[in-house]
């Protein structure tokens, strides 16, 4: 637990209530936010042809910040009676009582607002499909508790903003927008099962459910086949944009080190496993790489 403030100066204490609201919102972990970005920003350029405009670049990056802000609270409202039982998560601002529930709605209401803020610039089409992704945000961290592969919910929420980016640059889903969102989906299920297996022995004693659990001594081979089916499904991405070369050596190389990385997770070590998952940052980006290259020179 952290230790408390000197309540001695009124700046110290700020300064504690203004570190916790932080850590409550994960913005200390960029990680969750870079994983929920990069595919709206495939979205993005592959909508406007590798030419966006930079003011609708800002407007989904600091959405999908404030929106992450808001499920993580959302997250640690819902788990606060577990995270104090997990070593991972028992330092949690909810958890050590820094913050309370009431304190965290009022947080959470502001992201909201924030959050709708910057849908302003775009159509009321666009503004429509915000509802199902804040239908999925706030739903997911209970999914846990019934559904046997949460992560394939998470994947449908970290999917959609994909789908709100088509929609606000192109009024319209077209068809490589729902092979991009099947490809995130994956993808998702992927790097949040080896999130989930890191905390396997965490889980299986406080009884939720996640995918590690639910695909037991399969759970590192189950992550290899989704990856796989991600790889593939960007394929058929890259075949509907009429990918060039640049696109197809990055799949490769993505490809390559990405089978290095995963068959790590055979060791079941729990840093490897955290490892494997933050690793997916370079995933992402390489994957924006491809597609800005793409569109830039071809």
């Amino acid at each position: 637990m952290n230790p408390a403030p000197d309540s001695s100066t009124k700046p110290t204490r700020l300064r504690y209530r203004a570190l916790a609201y932080w850590r409550l919102m994960r913005a200390d972990k960029p990680i969750g936010t870079l994983l929920l970005l990069y595919p709206t920003l495939w979205a993005i350029w592959i909508a406007t042809k590798g030419q966006p405009e930079w003011p609708d670049v800002l407007a989904f990056a600091l959405g999908t910040f404030f929106m992450r802000s808001a499920g993580c609270i959302i997250n640690d409202w819902a788990d606060k009676d577990f995270d104090s039982r997990v070593a991972r998560t028992k330092d949690r601002p909810m958890a050590t009582g820094e913050i309370t529930p009431r304190q965290a709605r009022r947080l959470l209401i502001v992201l909201c607002i924030l959050a709708a803020l910057c849908l302003i610039p775009f159509s009321w089409q666009t503004w429509l499909m915000s509802l199902p992704a804040l239908a999925l945000a706030g739903t997911y961290p209970f999914a846990k508790r019934w559904f046997p592969i949460p992560q394939l919910y998470l994947g449908l929420a970290f999917s959609w903003g994909m789908l709100m980016a088509f929609v606000a640059l192109q009024n319209d889903v077209p068809e490589v927008a729902w092979w991009l969102y099947a490809a995130n989906l994956f993808w998702t299920l992927a790097y949040d099962t080896a999130y989930a297996m890191a905390d396997k022995p965490d889980d299986l004693k406080i009884g939720i459910k996640t995918s590690a659990i639910t695909f037991g001594d399969w759970d590192a081979e189950m992550v290899l086949l989704a990856h796989f089916t991600f790889d593939i499904l960007m394929l058929k991405v890259g075949w509907l944009i009429g990918a060039t070369w640049v696109f197809w050596t990055i799949w490769v190389l993505v490809l390559y080190w990405q089978w290095k990385q995963y068959t790590r997770l055979f060791t079941r070590d729990r840093d490897t496993c955290l490892q494997v998952f933050l690793d997916n940052n370079k995933i992402g980006a390489a994957w924006l790489a491809a597609l800005a290259a793409h569109f830039a020179y071809f």
